[in-house]
């Protein structure tokens, strides 16, 4: 059994852990409202973003003039895949769910016979990844220097996937990130980037009667407008998860901090415990000395 000195030692280690939770809930509640914001912002760009390329892809449909970034390679071997994950950890399941959900892919996509690359963004899906993948790791991207996310971080990344893609290095690429929520949900995502995919806002585009005139013509706007597309996506990716990973570290400090507590409580109960027996104790022997005499 600890001693009373333990025991307090122990509570005052509790309670200055807990001091260290809810600072840094507090400090995760404040960078949350940022993060969202900037993270709601950026929807309604990238969305708008792949409408118009996906009516302008209508337009230009199997033409030969079409852009590689739009049609593809025509094969279907090699996979890169970009996962995007937190820098730091105390956020909870943040990192691990977006690391099991591009694991998992990895793992049908090898289970089929395919190539798998990955650029890791966030050192923690890099060290949860390298694990069991360190071979297919082939870059990795370091933002932990970085105070905000700017569309200039994003747009290298951009640029070093359509260098990778122009150097015939992959078919298919695919974004991993997590999707914001609310601060008790983020979603982990899975956004095809190379060939373009305009599936989610097709029906859109049908549904849109108006009749477009593309000049100099539909092909030449897609060559500028698919690789801006691509550091857009990305870039939202990453505001997304800045602001999940805000969100699950708010939740985790909070349940830490009420842990903490209980903790405190539960050690408090026994410390009082242990002091009364060793008061009864010395109650008991001096009356026992003192019928003695």
């Amino acid at each position: 059994m600890p001693s009373l000195k333990d025991l307090k030692n122990r509570i005052a280690s509790v309670k200055a852990t807990q001091k260290i939770t809810k600072a840094m809930k507090m400090v995760a509640a404040a960078k949350l409202r940022r993060a969202q914001e900037a993270a709601e912002a950026a929807r309604p760009y990238s969305q708008r973003m792949a409408a118009v390329l996906a009516n302008i892809a209508q337009a230009v449909g199997a033409d030969d003039a079409a852009p590689r970034l739009m049609t593809g390679t025509g094969r279907n071997d090699t996979h890169l895949l970009i996962v995007c994950t937190a820098e730091r950890g105390l956020c909870g399941g943040f990192n691990s769910q977006i690391a099991r959900h591009a694991r998992d892919h990895v793992r049908k996509l090898l289970a089929e016979g395919k190539t798998v690359k990955i650029i890791c963004v966030g050192k923690k899906g890099f060290d949860i990844l390298r694990r069991e993948f360190a071979s297919l790791i082939i870059d990795r991207v370091d933002l932990r220097e970085v105070r905000k996310i700017g569309f200039e971080n994003a747009d290298r990344i951009g640029h070093k996937v359509i260098e990778l893609f122009e150097r015939g290095e992959f078919d298919v690429c695919t974004l991993f990130y997590s999707e914001f929520k609310s601060v008790i949900s983020q979603i982990p995502t899975a956004q095809q980037l190379i060939p373009a995919s305009a599936g989610p806002v097709a029906a859109e585009t049908e549904s849109n009667s108006a009749i477009y005139e593309y000049e100099p013509d539909a092909a030449a706007i897609l060559s500028d407008l698919i690789p801006r597309n691509i550091s857009v996506q990305i870039f939202r990716a990453l505001l997304e998860n800045v602001a999940g990973e805000m969100g699950a570290k708010m939740s985790a400090m909070d349940n830490a901090t009420r842990n903490a507590g209980e903790m405190i409580n539960k050690l408090t109960l026994n410390y009082n415990r242990q002091r009364q027996a060793q008061i009864t104790k010395e109650l008991i022997e001096i009356i026992s000395g003192a019928e003695a005499l």
